[in-house]
């Protein structure tokens, strides 16, 4: 955030952290009945509790109580800490998901998280699957029903900042005939065949 602000730039930065309690600290919340997974539980882990308020301290500039951070960045530049940063942050809780929920489609909005990283991590996320078959958002596009390819598609042809598209289908021949139909800047991925193949811990040859 520091290098951005000194020099116009946009680099991004993907951070990834378990959301453990510390070894004391989970001796008192066994004694109150909770485990991990409860809220009451899950407030104290090193994501939620640590890394996810400062992160967005450093941007807003405020403490989590709301007060303005105290002091000032040294070195190269200097400039107190509550102007913070013109940056953003978007944070997830990413799953391991059982291979049949994610066949049968019935992970998506837990899966949508790493589409829209893939993608680049740029604009809006589609988060459920469309109504109508298929959306398309600024840096990609999930196609759920063959039936409304051709307006995907042209959605597609119209909007060269969309580099990847998203194609829900069991079918190796009907995602080759929309892949094939694709525009020149949109990479095409079937689901959900590429996400468990890459996804795979332990495979056996």
């Amino acid at each position: 955030m520091r290098l951005n602000k000194q020099d116009g730039g946009r680099r991004q930065c993907i951070s990834v952290t378990n959301n453990e309690v510390s070894a004391e600290e989970q001796k008192g919340l066994w004694k109150k009945g909770l485990r991990p997974g409860d809220a009451e539980w899950e407030q104290w882990g090193i994501c939620d509790y640590v890394t996810k308020p400062r992160v967005t301290a450093a941007i807003i500039g405020r403490t989590p109580a709301g007060d303005p951070i105290k002091g000032e960045y040294k070195f190269t530049d200097e400039f107190p800490m509550a102007e913070g940063f013109e940056e953003n942050a978007a944070f997830f809780t990413l799953t391991y998901e059982a291979p049949r929920q994610v066949r049968r489609n019935r992970a998506f909005a837990r899966v949508a998280p790493m589409l829209w990283l893939k993608a680049g991590s740029r604009g809006r996320i589609i988060s459920s699957l469309p109504e109508q078959g298929w959306d398309v958002a600024q840096a990609y596009g999930v196609l759920e029903d063959m039936d409304h390819a051709p307006e995907f598609l042209a959605a597609l042809e119209a909007d060269p900042q969309v580099g990847m598209a998203f194609i829900v289908t069991d079918s190796e021949a009907a995602f080759q005939s929309v892949a094939r139909q694709l525009p020149g800047h949109t990479t095409p991925v079937r689901l959900y065949e590429s996400y468990l193949h890459n996804f795979q811990i332990n495979r056996r040859a």
